[in-house]
């Protein structure tokens, strides 16, 4: 049962991709990397030459370009995005699997959510994947104007296509590891975030990218929730953030002099920025219980050096964190490659 989950546990932007990444490198066996979810949300990582990726159809965790990628069924794609993206890596065409039954992301659905205003009103990219999801559930009724097109009808993937559940099943009954990429955060999730209608179109837990790969919940030995020092949503009205703050009090609490601002992927906009929110990282611990809990952009709080000192601010933030959710991090992120782990830097 070879297959790992990376999801978020706040409002995205927790480091997904670079996890994914870091999960790639470490495993012994052949990886295969699965992508769910759409264009609305961009996945970063640096290449060993420390060149720095954002992505927002391949999964971050092809980025040394030495895994095999697979758009489940439950992937919405953006088809010029990806084509753009496999030259920009110059990633092989041969590792990129599709399902058939992958929903393909058209003009029609991005100009019905500009038509919407749903970029005003949720803060949503616009990137046509909240309207692909409302197609593909019409099943084409009568009285809905959107259509649903599938990867097999598209007319530009026919190379990439297969059944992506038998080509999965075959790589786990080999030995290779499976790991899906979730999308977003849990306080954006549809079901069970909390925050509707300031959501995205999708659940983004850990059981539901399962369940969009197209695997067993028996196939799952690893869990992995990536968290942030300070969670962020888009810009705009994209709802609440508790403990909003700003990236000039950020750095001036660290004693930071250089402009820290952070900007969506998508559509290039200051995002907002808030303190470390408890409850919402208790309720995504209740709903995803993963086996490991990352907690990245520690370079707001202090440097790499100071996990190994008790009574550096790093340690002592994250000690009280730790006890603010009653769970222990197992592995912090820090920029560019860096990831430790926690039992190599107990004081």
């Amino acid at each position: 049962m070879p297959v790992s989950i990376v999801v978020g546990g706040q409002f995205g932007s927790e480091g997904k991709g670079k996890i994914s990444l870091e999960l790639a490198r470490q495993s012994k066996s052949p990886i295969t990397v699965v992508r769910v979810g759409g264009s609305n949300s961009g996945h970063t990582a640096y290449n060993r030459e420390g060149k720095k990726y954002a992505l927002r159809q391949l999964p971050a965790g092809c980025i040394d370009r030495n895994v095999d990628v697979v758009f489940p069924a439950g992937a919405y794609i953006d088809v010029n995005i990806l084509l753009d993206e496999i030259e920009q890596l110059q990633f092989p065409r041969d590792r990129i699997k599709i399902s058939s039954f992958a929903r393909i992301i058209t003009s029609e659905h991005k100009a019905w959510e500009r038509e919407a205003g749903l970029g005003g009103a949720i803060g949503s990219t616009g990137s046509g994947v909240g309207a692909a999801v409302m197609a593909s559930v019409a099943r084409g009724a009568a009285n809905f104007k959107l259509h649903s097109l599938d990867a097999e009808h598209s007319g530009k993937l026919e190379e990439f296509l297969c059944d992506s559940s038998d080509l999965l099943r075959k790589r786990l009954d080999k030995g290779c590891r499976v790991i899906i990429e979730g999308s977003q955060g849990f306080g954006l999730s549809l079901l069970e975030g909390g925050y509707w209608p300031k959501a995205t179109s999708r659940s983004t837990t850990a059981a539901a990218a399962l369940t969009e790969t197209g695997l067993s919940p028996r196939d799952v030995d690893d869990i992995t929730m990536v968290l942030r020092s300070y969670p962020i949503r888009v810009a705009g009205e994209s709802g609440p953030l508790p403990g909003e703050t700003t990236w000039e009090e950020i750095a001036q609490t660290v004693g930071m002099n250089e402009d820290i601002r952070e900007y969506t992927t998508v559509t290039k906009k200051l995002r907002r920025v808030g303190r470390f929110d408890a409850e919402l990282v208790r309720r995504a611990l209740t709903v995803n219980a993963p086996t490991r809990l990352v907690l990245n952009h520690m370079d707001y709080i202090g440097s790499i050096d100071e996990l190994s000192d008790p009574k550096s601010r790093l340690r002592q933030f994250i000690s009280g964190l730790e006890f603010d959710i009653d769970r222990k991090i197992d592995w912090f992120g820090f920029s560019g490659f860096d990831v430790a782990q926690a039992e190599s830097h107990v004081a």
